[in-house]
């Protein structure tokens, strides 16, 4: 019998994006060239994928920047890829930094375990007190537009397009990876000043639990999802942040082993999403 084509994968990518701490670019060679074991598979800038997708099987969206810097192009992606059915991995149907940061006021509301979140003046009396508080674009991305501010100046500000939070001093911060809703590895930043010097992590089955639960809220069945969360002064986990777009994985931290097992449910995860109706 004849052998079955390989399917063809876009995979989006800044490889020229410089982010602090970090090398985009490592990390998409690396995935790329696993993933090339699997499928046909060609590298694009994210303001080109939108003219390039109709001609593979999936796109494959990674560390393409953030989209704020190019967002009426990303807008106009989601647009062509959900009117044509282009099957897109991570799924568009995320709830979370996919759509902005609206998930966190979502998620205050439901009572979940997220520092607490506010967007109005009228809401000020819902935090706690705090020596400062974070104030972050609703649409932002990698710390860009945020700051700190003291509780007398809360009233003072323009609500509207921001969130603000108590900033909480926090022992670490530690980052679980999902592959769809399965969970891969755990990495920390023990240092609180130094959020990218991250060593390997081992979760309790209350860590897990909790990340999971974030997990298995958001609306995707196909995709690579990082839960950020700080560990409070009571020692409880609370939730910073669920990427769901491009989440940068740091596996150059990780041994050989555990990289190529998450190419390898990378790569099933996708042939699943290709597999889908």
């Amino acid at each position: 019998m004849p052998s079955q084509p390989r399917r063809r994968l876009l995979y989006v990518t800044d490889l020229a994006y410089e982010a602090k701490g970090r090398r985009y670019c490592d990390e998409d060679i690396f995935l790329s060239s696993r993933l090339r074991q699997e499928f046909d598979i060609a590298l694009c800038h994210p303001l080109d994928a939108a003219a390039l997708m109709a001609d593979f099987d999936a796109v494959v969206v990674r560390n393409s920047g953030p989209v704020l810097h190019y967002q009426a192009a990303y807008d106009d992606f989601r647009a062509l890829a959900e009117k044509h059915g282009v099957r897109v991995y991570n799924q568009l149907s995320g709830k979370a930094d996919m759509v902005g940061k609206q998930y966190l006021l979502d998620l205050t509301a439901a009572g979940f375990p997220v520092i607490p979140t506010i967007d109005a003046a009228r809401d000020i009396d819902r935090l706690p007190a705090a020596d400062a508080y974070v104030v972050k674009p609703k649409l932002g991305a990698d710390s860009i537009g945020l700051e700190f501010i003291s509780g007398d100046r809360l009233a003072e500000l323009s609500y509207g397009d921001v969130l603000v939070q108590p900033r909480i001093p926090f022992a670490y911060e530690v980052s679980f990876y999902f592959v769809d809703r399965d969970f891969q590895y755990a990495l920390y930043a023990p240092r609180p000043d130094r959020r990218w010097e991250l060593e390997a992590y081992e979760p309790t089955a209350a860590d897990l639990e909790f990340a999971q639960r974030f997990v298995d809220w958001n609306g995707i069945d196909h995709g690579i999802q990082r839960v950020d969360a700080c560990r409070a002064p009571g020692g409880e986990l609370l939730l910073v942040e669920l990427e769901d777009l491009n989440p940068y994985l740091s596996l150059d931290l990780l041994e050989p082993a555990a990289r190529d097992a998450f190419a390898a449910s990378m790569a099933a995860s996708i042939h699943r999403l290709i597999a889908t109706d």
